[in-house]
Parts: C-alpha cells; structure tokens; sequence
C-alpha cells in the first residue's frame, strides 16, 4: 500500500506538475519564435486563412494517392493505436472518475470489457508499430532514443492497466501501483519527446496551408 499511496500521491502530483509546466513551456516557446511575414500578394482566388488550413488538415489525414500503397498499413495503424489509447483512457470508469475528480468534467463510460478489448487490440497495434519501425530500413535509419522511450512511455501504461485490470502478475494494489506510476513516467516525458505532436500537429499544419494555399502551391 506505500507503493500505492506513493504512485497515487507524490508520484502523480509532480508528474502532473511536469506535465502542465512543461507543455505550457513548449507551447510558448512556439509562440515566441520570431515571424517574418508573407510581403507577396495572395494568389487570385485564394482562399481565407481558416479554409486555408483547415482544407489542409483534412487533406493531410490521409497520405496522398502516389503513397498510399506503401504507406496503408503504418496509416491505418497509426489510427488504430491513437483511437484505441483515446477509448482507453476517456471510456473507462476509474479513468473518468479521475479526470472528474480533477477538472469537475463526467461523461458516459464503456463497458469494461469492451475497453479491455480495446486495451489488447491497442496493444497488439502498438508492438507492430514497434516492429515496422525496426523492421523498416528507413524509419529504422531515422529512429532515435527518443523516439523509442516514446513509445515505451506509451505502451507500459496500457500493459500494466491491463495486467491490473486481469489480476495478472502480482497483487492488484502492487499492478495498481505500476500502472500509475508508468501514467506518471508518461507524463514527465511528454513534452521533452515526440509526443508533444499532440498539441501541435494540427496547428503545424493549419500554418502550412495557410501559407501554401495563398501561394497555390499544392500540398
């Protein structure tokens, strides 16, 4: 029960520290790099910037035609894993309970054997990105140590939440324990990794199209 107490008290409150400070950190650092505007006039029938940007969001959500053939399989992984992580962590009852306790926020649940489905297909979707990556020469070349303890940092809490969740591999309070103390390492690292895109992909690509579109530059 220490371990617990410790994981649930200290553990998650500096994570959760971290986590907020970090992130408004990254953010405003973004904010604050320096700007030089687009001085040409926009092309002839050019969209608003709001079209602009969001055309190119949507567009983006898919790879284009010349790549889809060589890229479906880590596109459709890609959003099996990132729906599944959502499911899991907004669908399940003690997951909601926490978020309400926090921010005062309640929404419906899932059944938690649907979300334990979801928890082992999320799984299996993660250890084949896993295996694609190291499998694949290029991603391979271009994988790093940080790109690695990202999905490390991701895939444990979904482990242990299901090895809690199955009364597998030791005392439920000690896989309890695990399982929060793995959400806390996840939230350290997430704004010094990868994960960061989370905040950030969207706006990195609405700026984009805001910029290409003016121009007529397809994208």
């Amino acid at each position: 029960m220490e371990l617990l107490d410790f994981a649930r008290g200290t553990a998650l409150r500096v994570a959760m520290a971290v986590f907020v400070l970090g992130v408004a950190w990254r953010l405003v650092g973004v904010l604050l790099l320096p700007r030089i505007g687009d001085r040409s006039a926009p092309r002839e029938g050019a969209p608003s910037r709001m079209s602009g940007a969001l055309a190119t969001i949507v567009r983006r959500m898919w790879p284009r035609q010349a790549f889809v053939r060589t890229t479906l399989f880590s596109t459709i992984n890609s959003y099996v894993f990132h729906i599944g992580l959502a499911v899991v962590v907004f669908g399940l009852a003690p997951h909601v309970l926490f978020i309400r306790d926090l921010t005062g926020l309640s929404w419906p649940t899932l059944p938690s054997n649907v979300v334990y489905a979801v928890g082992v297909v999320t799984l299996v979707s993660l250890v084949a990105a896993l295996v694609r990556r190291v499998a694949h020469p290029v991603t391979r070349l271009l994988s790093g140590t940080g790109d690695y303890l990202s999905w490390l940092l991701t895939t444990l809490p979904v482990v242990t939440g299901l090895m809690a969740t199955s009364h597998i591999g030791g005392r439920y309070e000690t896989l309890l324990a695990l399982h929060v103390l793995s959400i806390a390492a996840f939230l350290i690292w997430f704004p010094f990794g990868k994960l960061m895109h989370a905040f950030t992909i969207f706006a990195a690509l609405g700026v984009t199209g805001v910029i290409f579109e003016r121009r007529g530059a397809s994208l």
